[in-house]
């Protein structure tokens, strides 16, 4: 039955379901580097000098068939048949998220209006769509060891790969209460592993008994696509990098409505007004972002397309094959072989709305939408989300509540907090507790260096920062550019207030010599 458990396996799906990485966390103001994932025009005009992500990790499992209490779940005597609660359809769907970022990563500023990020990333996909669940039931079925899959069209797609990124963001427009950034991020991507199968008018018939008493038998029909990269099922844990590199790209704007900029700038008397950086200064920021463009190229992937109608085949004959692939060419014959493949990365377009009620308090709302059609072939797909987060925020703590409706999953309530160094969240820790129905579980977590921007010096405390002073060592008034006042002549009389700085006189005749100037 072990080939035959494969096959219900590849059908069927380990049911998990993804959703977005770190949910809440990037949000914030505050996710410094992190945020290049969901906007590359984040870093730059932000709130840190430089941001280390030493690591972060950010894992999702759920699904749109079985429904648990994740409390009782973690019990050893709980069972998933009897105690979940089900939804099947002929339409499910699931897929499972890891992402690891670290390397570590790190932002910093070029200029004034430009900065760069590197990073390095780790990530794996599991996307299965188009799954009949009522036919689980005929699987699972406890009053008789036959079962019925009657699957039709489905798609199972896993892939794992790793990114070196790095990301260049400036300011575009800078015009008062207007503001714009863009940012773009240029990634090397290289190939973990990749696997897949797509199905058309499957179905698969098992007689227990078969026409041997001890072993069964299937009928199966339809035409199944099974790929994969060379020596991906080899059982002697020799893992080598397969010959598999691409290239990927994001894109990102942001733009923030300014009203008070006033507030947030110090006039210069020779010069332009000083931003205060340590300061978010909008009123409502919008960002606009596409991720995740390119694709990997698989140069030793091969892929087998098998027409799998057939009649009666005995089990061991699944058994007896040394992978799946030798085992469906022992039943079927060798199918069609076509030799390497490309594969292609999650492509999402990202659109953020954040909306500051005061300078602590702010709420968030983000939509994720996928640019993959669903069941694309040899192609990975985020889920659609839309979310809601209340969150405060200042520069050593933050805490966030976000609220959203996922793809497959439905409604889920998390919440996170930033505390220094250390982030931690769920996009769904309160559902997941709060249910008896839960259909998806995530939790992030992570630590980082962050270096923040801090508030303009004034080291004479004159009232003119140190960025604008012409003296920062020595107070003056503001009108001489944070300079004292000279007395050019000596006379007594400061040259702000000597009609004749160059030339000595009394301070009755305001510094000029009697008879000459009155």
């Amino acid at each position: 039955m072990k080939k035959i458990s494969l096959v219900v396996l590849l059908l069927l799906g380990s049911f998990g379901a993804k959703a977005q990485s770190y949910v809440g966390f990037l949000t914030d103001n505050y996710s410094g580097v992190n945020s290049v994932i969901a906007n590359p025009a984040n870093i730059t005009d932000s709130r840190f000098k430089t941001d280390i992500n030493i690591v972060g990790v950010s894992a999702f499992a759920g699904n749109d068939y079985y429904g648990v209490n994740l409390l009782d779940a973690l019990k050893d005597d709980y069972d998933f048949d009897l105690d979940a609660k089900k939804s099947p359809s002929t339409d499910n769907n699931a897929a499972i998220n890891l992402d690891v970022m670290g390397g570590p990563a790190f932002m910093f500023n070029l200029t004034e209006t430009s900065s760069l990020a590197i990073f390095t990333r780790a990530r794996s996909m599991v996307n299965v769509t188009e799954i009949n669940g009522e036919t689980i039931d005929n699987v699972d079925d406890d009053t008789t060891d036959d079962f019925v899959v009657n699957e039709g069209d489905f798609t199972t797609f896993a892939q794992a790969w790793a990114e070196v990124g790095v990301t260049y963001a400036r300011v575009l427009m800078n015009k008062e209460e207007h503001f714009l950034k863009g940012g773009l991020t240029v990634k090397y991507l290289q190939g973990g592993g990749t696997a897949y199968a797509y199905g058309k008018n499957v179905t698969v018939d098992y007689d227990a008994d078969g026409t041997n008493p001890t072993t069964g038998s299937l009928d199966t029909t339809g035409e199944l696509t099974y790929g994969y990269y060379d020596n991906f099922d080899n059982d002697d844990y020799d893992y080598e990098l397969p010959d598999a590199s691409g290239f990927g790209a994001d894109l990102g704007f942001v733009y923030e409505w300014r009203p008070d900029y006033r507030d947030y700038q110090t006039e210069s008397v020779n010069g332009p007004a000083y931003n205060h950086k340590d300061q978010n200064k909008y009123k409502l920021k919008i960002g606009l972002s596409i991720t995740d463009i390119g694709q990997i190229n698989y140069k030793e992937g091969t892929q087998e397309v098998f027409d799998i109608n057939g009649a009666n085949i005995n089990e061991d004959d699944f058994d007896n094959g040394d992978d799946f692939a030798d085992a469906l060419e022992n039943i079927y014959g060798i199918g069609t072989v076509t030799n390497g493949y490309k594969v292609k990365l999650p492509t999402a377009v990202h659109l953020n709305a954040d909306y500051s009620f005061t300078k602590r308090f702010f709420l968030n709302l983000n939509t994720d939408f996928s640019l993959i059609a669903k069941g694309k072939e040899k192609a990975s797909r985020i889920a659609n989300m839309v979310s809601l987060t209340p969150r405060f925020e200042s520069k050593w703590f933050s805490f966030y509540v976000p609220v959203s409706l996922v793809q497959y999953n439905g409604f889920q309530a998390g919440a996170g907090f930033r505390a220094g160094p250390l982030y931690i969240g769920s996009g769904s820790v309160i559902t997941a507790l709060a249910s008896d129905n839960t259909k998806g579980a995530d939790v992030y977590a992570g630590l980082k260096v962050p270096v923040y921007q801090g508030k303009p010096k004034d080291r004479d405390n004159d009232g003119v920062i140190d960025k604008l002073d012409g003296c920062p060592r020595e107070a003056g008034p503001a009108e001489n550019n944070g300079c004292p006042w000279l007395d050019s002549d000596v006379d007594g009389v400061m040259d702000n207030e000597d009609n004749c700085p160059e030339v000595a006189g009394p301070k009755e005749n305001k510094g000029c010599p009697w008879g000459r100037y009155r």
